[in-house]
């Protein structure tokens, strides 16, 4: 039985002539059970979109890769998180940015998530922080 503990990671760096984006594939065994479409910059991780296959849903391979996005990456961005996906994030620890976008962030204070500091560029996954007076 595949389990969550025995997944790897492959990531494949944009700059390919296909893509713009960097992809992570996420396999499981002998297995490829998902992928990641995602901008590395830094220590900073935006997430396009992750999709397990549905073949291989509700097995927790993406809680497993979340987490370890979490150990590797200062501030995580999950762009543009679809109505249906919210749950997901939230139970993940991210928090709601009120643009689309959900952010954990291990440098960030819990409260400068909340007030929504965090800003992205979703085409090339740059990330500020709002200097504005709150």
């Amino acid at each position: 039985m595949r389990t969550a503990e025995k997944l790897t990671f492959k990531l494949v760096r944009r700059g390919s002539p296909h893509s713009r984006y960097d992809w992570l594939n996420i396999d499981c065994e002998d297995a490829r059970v998902g992928r990641v479409r995602c901008a590395i910059d830094d220590q900073t991780l935006t997430i396009c979109s992750i999709n397990i296959f549905p073949e291989f849903e509700r097995h927790g391979y993406a809680r497993a890769t979340i987490e370890m996005f979490k150990k590797e990456f200062d501030i995580i961005i999950a762009d543009r998180v679809r109505y249906k996906a919210i749950g997901f994030w939230e139970k993940m620890g991210f928090i709601d940015q009120g643009d689309g976008s959900f952010v954990y962030g291990v440098s960030l204070t819990l409260e400068s998530m909340k007030r929504g500091e965090v800003r992205h560029s979703p085409n090339t996954g740059q990330v500020s922080k709002r200097m504005e007076a709150f």
